[in-house]
């Protein structure tokens, strides 16, 4: 499911004024932060995550897991902070990121 050129300017666009919903810090990626990603990519389709980890070896790793959740797609990785992208099967206007 790779994202077109256009789809992934217009979503870096739209990015820009979101504010990280879900942040990796020490313990990495675990159950709960897993977890908490599938809901907000559900809810929002277009998330900010915020990577609050010291070393950049470690944020690559995470970056790197992140770009393996099914369905998702790395739509821009700044510094400590990923932007993430996976459709909703049915999108709910008033929470998707897309649709307002």
């Amino acid at each position: 499911m790779p994202l077109s050129a256009e789809k992934r300017k217009q979503f870096r666009t739209l990015g820009h004024n979101l504010k990280p919903v879900v942040t990796v810090a020490g313990n990495g990626l675990s159950e709960g932060v897993l977890g908490e990603l599938e809901r907000a990519l559900d809810d929002h389709e277009l998330i900010k995550v915020k990577l609050a980890l010291a070393e950049r070896e470690d944020r690559v790793e995470v970056l790197e897991t992140l770009k393996r959740l099914p369905n998702t797609e790395l739509v821009q990785a700044i510094g400590k902070v990923a932007l993430l992208y996976r459709p909703a099967k049915k999108p709910n206007p008033k929470l998707s990121n897309l649709l307002r």
